[in-house]
C-alpha cells in the first residue's frame, strides 16, 4: 500500500526556502560579531540546525515522502545524537583525569 502524497511543492516554496537559509546564514554571520558568551555556539548551532532542516524536509523532499522515508531521516538524527553525546561525554570528562 503505496502512502505517496500528490502534493509538490511549488516554485514559490522553494523561493520562500532559499531566502529563509540565506537569512539564517546572515544570522549566523551576524551572531559571530555578538558576545554572547557561553551562548555562542548554542546559537549558531540552532541556527544551523534549523537551515539543516529546512534542506532536509523540503530540498530533499522528506517532507513529501512516505513514512518509511521520514523513519530513516529520523534514525539518522537519533544515531547523530548518540555519536555527538559520545564524544562530549569523552570530552567533558577529559578534565577529571590526572595531569
Amino acid at each position: 500500500m503505496s502512502e505517496h502524497t500528490n502534493s509538490h511543492p511549488t516554485p514559490g516554496l522553494y523561493v520562500v526556502i532559499v531566502l529563509a537559509l540565506f537569512l539564517g546564514t546572515c544570522l549566523t554571520w551576524g551572531i559571530a560579531f555578538v558576545d554572547l558568551g557561553i551562548w555562542n555556539p548554542v546559537v549558531a548551532l540552532t541556527i544551523a540546525v534549523v537551515k539543516a532542516v529546512l534542506v532536509i524536509l523540503f530540498f530533499m523532499h522528506v517532507y513529501y515522502s512516505n513514512r518509511l522515508t521520514k523513519l530513516t531521516v529520523a534514525a539518522g538524527f537519533f544515531w547523530l545524537l548518540i555519536m555527538i553525546s559520545m564524544s562530549l561525554s569523552d570530552y567533558l570528562t577529559r578534565t577529571f583525569l590526572p595531569q
